[in-house]
């Protein structure tokens, strides 16, 4: 299939390109930095916004593999969220509508569905949105069109350690001193290895049925898990636990200054919601359907690790630093 990917050089977008590569596929990435990604396939800059860019990319296409979001706790025009992450999914649709295309993957979240408690809390601007789009989605189904639709858990995995390396980035930042702790360190998220993941794409875009909805999630544990396995390993100390009421303080000061001083907070009171609750992800349906398969969190951990291991040790290396990530005792 010839699959136009949004969305594609993002985290694990990169890894369901590559799962299309290996699979014989013809991935499309449709991205604003597509052009200097060096992923394999046609390489189209553009913005999921812009609808003509996006019916232009998908010419010719078998298959839209949505994955475009906008991922981030905050922005001082909220309006960005609803621009990409519900408005890039009609456009989806609609482009779709245009050229007869038979299948529209639609990478959702599991924040997009109510946690373990059965109610949505009122989180940040990415959860609303994705809440809306969820909507949409639900809507285009009942019309027929022909959307499939993902729930990733808490992706992670070796690589690039940004917002869709939520767990690899904290774990940097643990390696070296800079998590200042955990907030709802007890609660349940479903940490899901990135290449399962992706693989579990593929899988839902050669053979899931139309309408079908699949959790692409992993182990079902505690927040503070891999610091757990991180302590075990190379002797570094459990992070801190923030209470809620100080996390809340803390945001508030931090949107203030956003709002004030500029820069992105990297808190906020409503992304403090979010952590009152459990999110596990049940991934029973695509272990059925898709032959999904999770890797386990301590192989996933673990590799995780090295490579972040790995990374400080070229950095130290190329800037003249003696030794590699800190070891704690």
């Amino acid at each position: 299939m010839r699959v136009l990917v949004t969305g594609g050089t993002g985290y694990l977008g990169r890894a369901v390109v590559r799962a299309l590569v290996a699979r014989g596929h013809v991935p499309v990435v449709f991205a604003r930095s597509a052009a200097a990604s060096g992923l394999p396939g046609v390489l189209i800059a553009g913005d999921v916004r812009d609808r003509a860019a996006f019916e232009s990319a998908a010419a010719r296409c078998d298959a839209i593999c949505h994955m475009a979001a906008l991922v981030s706790v905050w922005r001082r025009r909220r309006e960005d969220f609803d621009e990409v992450n519900v408005g890039g999914l009609r456009h989806a649709l609609a482009v779709a509508g245009t050229h007869r295309i038979a299948r529209v993957l639609y990478t959702s979240s599991f924040l997009a569905r109510p946690p373990a408690c059965g109610r949505l809390p009122h989180g940040n601007d990415y959860q609303r949105t994705k809440i809306a789009a969820e909507q949409v989605a639900a809507e285009a189904a009942s019309r027929g069109a022909p959307i499939i639709r993902l729930y990733p858990g808490v992706v992670y995995g070796p690589g690039e350690t940004r917002e869709g390396n939520l767990v690899g980035r904290m774990m940097k930042d643990h390696l070296a001193r800079r998590l200042p702790g955990l907030i709802g360190p007890e609660r349940v998220w479903s940490l899901a290895f990135v290449d399962d993941v992706a693989a579990g794409h593929v899988a839902a875009l050669e053979r899931a049925r139309l309408g079908a909805q699949y959790g692409l999630g992993g182990e079902n544990v505690p927040q503070i898990t891999p610091f757990e396995f991180m302590r075990e390993r190379i002797g570094t100390p459990l992070p801190r636990r923030i209470p809620y009421a100080a996390a809340d303080l803390i945001g508030r000061v931090e949107v203030a200054r956003g709002r004030w001083l500029g820069g992105a907070p990297r808190l906020t009171p409503r992304t403090v919601d979010i952590f009152r609750h459990d999110w596990p992800v049940d991934s029973s349906a695509a272990v059925r359907d898709l032959d999904y398969a999770i890797t386990p969190l301590r192989e996933g951990l673990s590799r995780t690790l090295a490579d972040l291991q790995e990374s400080e040790r070229v950095l130290s290396a190329r800037t003249g630093r003696a030794g590699g990530a800190p070891r704690h005792t």
